[in-house]
């Protein structure tokens, strides 16, 4: 099992930037492939990123790509995701989340494919 803990959330300006940073307990943290998800209120959750478990191929969804960066270090257990060039559309609770191996029919972009949750970071971008 994995513990997950978010970190970095805050109240900044559209253009600023941010950093998020998820702490993961345990010694297996290298064996699982991470990501960022985002929910704002009153909408579903939905994929923002994922990185496997080296950390050398990233995914990215469309809203984005180019602004947003993932990152771990496995040395510490840690997963980040540094947001550049805010939007006010950016505002939502930032969870992270972990996964093994993907079962049949399960996609890195759904979060029924995660196994463990932190409780999530609010991040509001003002206009």
């Amino acid at each position: 099992q994995v513990q997950l803990v978010e970190s970095g959330g805050g109240l900044v300006q559209a253009g600023n930037s941010l950093r998020l940073s998820c702490a993961a307990s345990g010694r297996t943290f290298s064996s699982y492939r991470m990501a960022w998800f985002r929910q704002a209120p009153g909408k579903e959750r939905e994929f923002v990123a994922h990185i496997t478990r080296t950390g050398t191929d990233t995914v990215y969804a469309d809203s984005v790509q180019g602004r947003f960066t993932i990152s771990r270090d496995n040395a510490k257990n840690s997963v980040y995701l540094q947001m550049n060039s805010l939007k006010p559309e950016d505002t939502a609770v930032y969870y992270c989340a972990a996964r093994g191996a993907l079962g049949i029919g399960s996609t890195i972009y759904s979060a029924s494919s995660y196994d463990y949750w932190g409780q999530g970071t609010q991040v509001t971008v003002s206009s």
